[in-house]
């Protein structure tokens, strides 16, 4: 309930501010926005755009997890793994997004642009947090595991995994959001054919304010459901291991 009432102060407040501007070319007002989301909803190419981006920025996200999962594990058991992977993490995490794209270009296609921009912000967040969820792993339980000769497959899914799970849970949650920042700029910047990115562009080149609402309205669902479904699967998992 609070939270509807939050998000419906913000909309009044947008609301408020459209009509004291007076310009739709400025600030177009909810109503508005949302009435052309529904016109372009119909339009060629719109839902060619979503699955295009989608699939890209969904790809970069799972690669990365998967990668940032497997080197953090390979950090804990090898001290030498984590000194070399240390300063490419780092690296990583203070480069802005414009100049790794713009760096990125000279290797890749435009198309595949944001499948690497999500996995490169994504893998710092992930990588840091499931380490640091490992190390903290209860170490009186790994005591008692090692007492009663606990077999390693146990000691993973019994000890280590929900210890991990609350550290990936915030990583996940975290770094879903700059995902889709980052490879939105991506697209925005490389211009890939058929993607959002180019739409969100050509609504700004046009001065289409309008439309630039509408679709950064669409980039905002997408994220949100984008989150839930993860963090639900996140949520299962968790019961899944703990029944």
């Amino acid at each position: 309930m609070l939270k509807a009432g939050a998000i419906i102060f913000w909309l009044l407040v947008w609301e408020v501010a459209s009509l004291l501007i007076g310009e739709e070319l400025f600030l177009p007002s909810p109503a508005g926005v949302l009435i052309r989301l529904a016109e372009i909803i119909w339009l060629p190419g719109f839902w060619s755009s979503i699955a295009f981006t989608l699939v890209r920025i969904m790809l970069g996200f799972l690669l990365s997890v998967t990668v940032a999962m497997a080197l953090a594990v390979l950090s804990y058991l090898s001290r030498p793994a984590e000194l070399l992977i240390e300063p490419l993490v780092k690296v990583v995490r203070a480069t802005p997004v414009a100049s790794i794209v713009i760096l990125t270009l000279v290797w890749i296609s435009s198309r595949n642009l944001s499948v690497i921009i999500s996995f490169m912000m994504v893998f710092p967040i992930v990588y840091s947090n499931v380490l640091e969820g490992i190390r903290n792993t209860d170490h009186d339980l790994l005591e008692a595991a090692e007492v009663y000769r606990i077999r390693t497959i146990k000691r993973i899914r019994y000890i280590y995994v929900p210890s991990v799970l609350p550290y990936f849970s915030a990583a996940v949650k975290a770094a879903l959001g700059l995902a889709w920042k980052s490879g939105i700029a991506a697209e925005v910047i490389a211009l890939p054919d058929g993607s959002i990115g180019e739409r969100v562009y050509e609504a700004k080149i046009y001065l289409s304010t309008p439309d630039l609402f509408a679709w950064t309205l669409v980039i905002i669902i997408l994220a949100f459901l984008f989150e839930r479904f993860f963090l639900l699967l996140t949520r299962l998992l968790s019961r899944r291991i703990e029944g």
